[in-house]
């Protein structure tokens, strides 16, 4: 029996915005069922949930109702274009109060909820989650780093062992700040799919032209590049923030992608109550790249197996 969807917005509160907003949501399953939902926070900034939706799989495997968003600036959630490039707007605090009202306007503060970011989501999630929010039981980040620089780092040696012409390619565009054309988008493909995901069903796809079709949160806080973070979040680190995780945490990640061991560590490190699991065989996308075990892992965890 196919589980039942249900899709909806919630307002949300933004006075900066100038305007009201919302949050666009989808949920798999039903929140009413005893076990516990779980939350996703998608990548980028600026992707959508849309890749991430085969994490729906898990409401058939283990009755996990599910809860996809797109964050405020993304896809199908309100546009604010005309705040491209305010720092001062696209902050942590700003995806820190979506979320908190994501979790009221849905009634799972008193329920109790699990969170799963990954890549930008994770990032969200360590530092959000470090503030010790209500009804968080369980937290996982998948191939998030814990510090940008770690991120940078790993794809800076990426980019030293790529094949020309690619590498070529890439650096020049990098040199000159160029980032459009279809030889840099050839040559960032092959790049991509070495240490971002092997396996890219329609889903990815979709995400990305999401972001593309608006860029303000991408742009502003990361910026154009997949190697230099020339946005708001160049500096941005949660070595100290993940400290105050009080919540047993999954942390994930692959080979040769931008969470590398490296880039981890912190969390390991710093997190009290943390499990490790290395996907062997995936860069960043193991929910594609190792989708059966990737859903196992992430299934059992919640479920105490």
């Amino acid at each position: 029996m196919a589980p039942t969807i249900k899709e909806g917005t919630v307002p949300f509160d933004v006075p900066a915005a100038g305007k009201p907003c919302e949050t666009w949501y989808k949920i798999v399953g039903e929140l009413s069922s005893p076990r516990t939902p779980l939350i996703t926070i998608h990548g980028g900034p600026g992707m959508s949930h849309d890749y991430m939706i085969q994490l729906s799989e898990l409401n058939e495997l283990y009755g996990t109702p599910i809860v996809f968003y797109d964050q405020i600036g993304c896809a199908r959630s309100t546009h604010l274009r005309e705040k491209a490039g305010d720092e001062t707007f696209w902050t942590e605090q700003l995806f820190y109060d979506e979320l908190n009202n994501l979790v009221s306007k849905l009634g799972l503060v008193e329920k109790g909820y699990d969170v799963l970011g990954h890549s930008w989501g994770g990032m969200v999630g360590s530092t959000w989650a470090g503030t010790k929010p209500k009804g968080l039981r369980k937290l996982i980040l998948s191939n998030s780093p814990a510090y940008m620089t770690g991120w940078t780092d790993a794809y800076a040696r990426y980019l030293e062992e790529l094949q020309e012409p690619e590498k070529g390619i890439i650096k020049k565009a990098e040199e000159e700040r160029r980032f459009d054309g279809e030889e840099l988008e050839e040559a960032m493909m092959v790049f991509m799919k070495k240490h971002s995901a092997r396996v890219m069903p329609p889903e990815f796809f979709k995400s990305f032209e999401f972001a593309k079709e608006d860029d303000t949160v991408s742009d502003t806080m990361s910026g154009k590049s997949e190697f230099v973070v020339r946005g708001g979040l160049r500096e941005w680190t949660a070595a100290e923030k993940c400290k105050g995780i009080e919540v047993p945490t999954l942390v994930i990640n692959g080979v040769n992608e931008g969470a590398s061991d490296e880039a981890i560590k912190p969390f390991l490190d710093g997190i009290r109550d943390v499990k490790w699991v290395k996907f062997q065989n995936s860069t960043h996308m193991p929910l594609y790249e190792e989708k059966e075990l990737y859903l196992k892992a992430v299934g059992d965890w919640l479920m105490g197996k």
